[in-house]
């Protein structure tokens, strides 16, 4: 838990859901543990995944109770604060869930739970400006009767924005008004004054009251040296009085790349024209470039073979040579030898000297005809011997 939770504070947000995840699947036998897993998950997903979030916090309420209400059990080891922050994430989960009905139950009940606290006050405005959403006057009254969250910047910004949507742009300038006056007044170290002026010149800029802007913005410039409103001051000027518009103009950083333009003789031009659909160019990247000249690309020279020499390059390769053989246009099929299907019977050498003796026609030697004769004597001696065992055989298979 205790890592899973550091993982969160240094922003490591993804391994901080799945720690808190796998600790919940685990179903701890620490039901406090598990209540602040439950807790700190559903802070960190937020409004993604509400329905799941809901089911998650359902875990750790008491069993057979229909409205939300933490176990026995963590009502008496959890803290008040850790409670606290339960509830408030219970109850806006029901506002981005839109159950307003089940959102104002929970919330009517969390004063007399926390009575100490200003949080049940601020979940009872947010439930019901969502609940006034189309109605920004009631909304702007039921937050204005919260005194003690009347300076807060996000209480003003609401109230300022319900009653601008309302039409009551007087009301929203002394909503403003009334919480500067406080600021000055506080003593707190966490002051949030600065942030109050800067929303409160910002607005008077806004519906036209220059003078009101001007001293904002120049009250915020002394005393706190901001650039943001010192940016502000030079434009409220330039509508109020001029001469101190160009004074604090001078105190303005220059931009980088304006260095070598002629303002008069920029304002002398008709100026430019309006091109739809052209894309706004900051004038640092015209600068860029007109210095950068353009790269020539450098021609390599072709690389041939080895013992090529490109004066005599012969005759220029086949065309079709990455063809494959029968797809070329030079292709010949190989003709078949006919005669090899006309011969017939067996082709010894004996058959072969026989033709060529009858052919010649010569006489033959002494010698020839003795051989002949011995041979064909051994022939006939070779037939008999066949011929008997042959007969031999036939007569074992008789008997």
């Amino acid at each position: 838990m205790q890592i899973s939770f550091f993982n969160q504070l240094l922003g490591n947000k993804q391994e901080a859901i799945g720690a808190y995840a796998d600790i919940i699947k685990r179903n701890l036998a620490d039901e406090s543990s598990l209540a602040v897993a439950v807790n700190n998950l559903v802070a960190l997903k937020g409004p993604k995944d509400v329905s799941d979030s809901l089911r998650k916090l359902d875990r750790i309420k008491e069993k057979g109770m229909q409205n939300f209400q933490l176990a026995g059990v963590l009502d008496l080891k959890l803290s008040s604060k850790q409670k606290e922050a339960i509830y408030a994430n219970r109850v806006l989960l029901l506002l981005h869930a839109n159950k307003m009905d089940q959102a104002q139950e929970l919330v009517a009940t969390l004063p007399d739970l926390f009575p100490g606290s200003v949080m049940p006050v601020l979940l009872q405005a947010a439930v019901l400006v969502a609940a006034a959403a189309n109605h920004p006057h009631i909304a702007a009254e039921s937050l204005a009767k919260i005194h003690d969250i009347q300076h807060m910047p996000g209480t003003v910004a609401t109230l300022v924005s319900l009653k601008e949507r309302a039409g009551d742009i007087k009301g929203a300038g002394a909503v403003l008004d009334a919480a500067i006056k406080w600021w000055l007044n506080s003593m707190t170290e966490d002051n949030q004054l600065s942030v109050i002026m800067q929303e409160a010149a910002s607005f008077k800029l806004r519906h036209g009251r220059e003078e009101d802007a001007f001293h904002l913005y120049e009250e915020l410039v002394k005393t706190h040296g901001s650039v943001e409103a010192l940016v502000g001051l030079v434009t409220t000027a330039a509508h109020v009085d001029v001469d101190k518009a160009e004074a604090y103009e001078k105190k303005l950083k220059p931009l980088p790349g304006f260095k070598g333009v002629d303002v008069n003789s920029l304002e002398k031009t008709s100026g430019a024209k309006h091109v739809e659909g052209a894309a706004h160019v900051a004038p640092e990247a015209h600068e860029e470039v007109r210095r950068e000249k353009p790269k020539k690309k450098r021609k390599r020279k072709p690389r041939y073979p080895k013992g090529f020499d490109p004066a005599n390059p012969g005759p220029p390769p086949d065309p079709e040579r990455w063809l494959p053989r029968r797809e070329r246009s030079s292709y010949r099929p190989k003709r078949k030898d006919k005669r090899a299907a006309q011969v017939r019977g067996s082709q010894g050498a004996v058959a072969k000297d026989k033709h060529e003796a009858g052919a010649s026609g010569t006489n033959s030697n002494a010698s020839n005809s003795t051989s002949s004769q011995v041979s064909s004597s051994k022939g006939a001696s070779q037939n008999a011997g066949q011929q008997s065992k042959a007969s031999s055989k036939v007569f074992k298979k008789e008997v």
